[in-house]
């Protein structure tokens, strides 16, 4: 359910690291889960900063609007424009179609603050202990 290859942090974002510097963002399994029907994403723009644990969008379901917190800092050089006709796809594949943004990373040593899948579960587990 949580790929072991993705980076996560505690706002359900996750990291996908690329070449060339980049990170893919999205949400997890667990944040689509929790919102329901999906029906608006709204991302930035290319070529806008982004900051670790700061939001960079907003999703909209049924039962609410969150903020969208980026994993990491850095600048946006790709987003999804898929999901603003189908915001759906985030409902359907969190960690495929509905990718959210690619940046280009400017602070590595970042990562080191994200969890790993399993950190990750440990983490949705204390929530459900709660």
């Amino acid at each position: 359910m949580y790929p072991t290859e993705l980076k996560y942090n505690g706002e359900h974002t996750w990291l996908k690291l690329e070449a060339g510097g980049l990170g893919r963002v999205g949400i997890t399994q667990y944040a689509q889960q929790q919102l329901k029907d999906v029906v608006f994403v709204g991302l930035p723009e290319v070529g806008t900063p982004t900051s670790h644990m700061e939001p960079f969008g907003v999703i909209e379901s049924v039962k609410a609007t969150n903020d969208l917190y980026s994993p990491a800092s850095g600048e946006v050089v790709e987003v999804n424009h898929a999901l603003e006709s189908e915001p759906g796809l985030v409902n359907q594949d969190p960690y495929g179609k509905g990718w959210m943004i690619v940046m280009r990373l400017i602070d590595t040593t970042e990562l080191e603050r994200l969890m790993s899948a399993a950190e990750y579960q440990e983490m949705l587990s204390g929530n459900a202990a709660r």
